[in-house]
């Protein structure tokens, strides 16, 4: 299989990284499933890749709920007949110092960024177990590989990302259910991301190094894209996206 007749769940799909990959995908045959919290910008986003020729659903989804996450794929199912991949994109970045203690922000980081994507991953691991077959792809950051002061909590989500993706990776192996992983590791993306932020000396510098290297979200998409289009007996697990001029 290829990309073309896929069915893709996709969360954090209302923009940035999620609706670069979903009409990329759809302009490449692939029937998209998106979920997200603003029903106006999903809707926006189905009608624009339905004008362009694509298949795309929604619905509005809070991946914090493992309840909404399961519906979103069952929504898949039953709408497009079967589920390959899902792509755990939703997230955000409020970073700060530690000392700041900005706890709550901390507890919406592990609630979206790790527990979302244990939610997305519970939600299809039984369809992908029993087909034998499926493909996890989960956005981590640059963030997940190395260490960044001021993303002392974000980093620790994306670094958990990263482990469990490998560690499912393995287990599929060993298991014989020929599940796919591929983590993501984007650094300076021009996303919605520096939007989470509400510290004030973090989001000053952040916008600031963002204007001078930040590249478009199409940049991940095209990585997505290349991950879903392997045969299936390849799993091509971990791509590092930077702009060229970051160091």
């Amino acid at each position: 299989m290829t990309v073309k007749n896929k069915v893709i769940v996709i969360t954090g799909a209302s923009s940035g990284i999620g609706e670069a990959s979903a009409k990329l995908l759809a302009k490449h045959g692939a029937k998209v499933v998106l979920g997200a919290r603003r029903e106006a910008r999903l809707a926006k986003i189905v009608t624009d890749i339905e004008a362009a020729g694509g298949t795309a659903a929604y619905q509005v989804t809070d991946v914090t709920k493992q309840a909404d996450v399961t519906a979103l794929v069952k929504l898949a199912q039953t709408k497009f007949g079967g589920l390959d991949v899902i792509f755990n994109n939703a997230g955000i970045m409020p970073s700060s110092p530690i000392s700041a203690l900005h706890t709550d922000e901390w507890d919406a980081m592990v609630d979206i960024n790790l527990k979302g994507v244990l939610h997305g991953v519970a939600a299809v691991m039984p369809i992908f177990t029993a087909q034998k077959h499926g493909q996890i792809i989960t956005t981590s950051s640059v963030a997940g590989i190395k260490s960044f002061a001021g993303a002392g909590v974000y980093g620790a989500t994306k670094f958990a990302v990263r482990n469990l993706m490998e560690v499912i990776r393995m287990e599929s192996a060993q298991e014989g259910t020929n599940i796919r992983t591929a983590s993501l590791y984007p650094a300076a993306i021009n996303t919605e991301l520096l939007h989470t932020i509400t510290d004030t000396e973090t989001k000053q510098g952040m916008d600031a190094f963002y204007q001078q290297v930040g590249i478009s979200p199409s940049a991940v998409a095209n990585v997505v894209n290349f991950a879903v289009d392997q045969p299936e007996d390849v799993n091509v697990n971990e791509f590092t996206i930077y702009p060229t001029k970051q160091a």
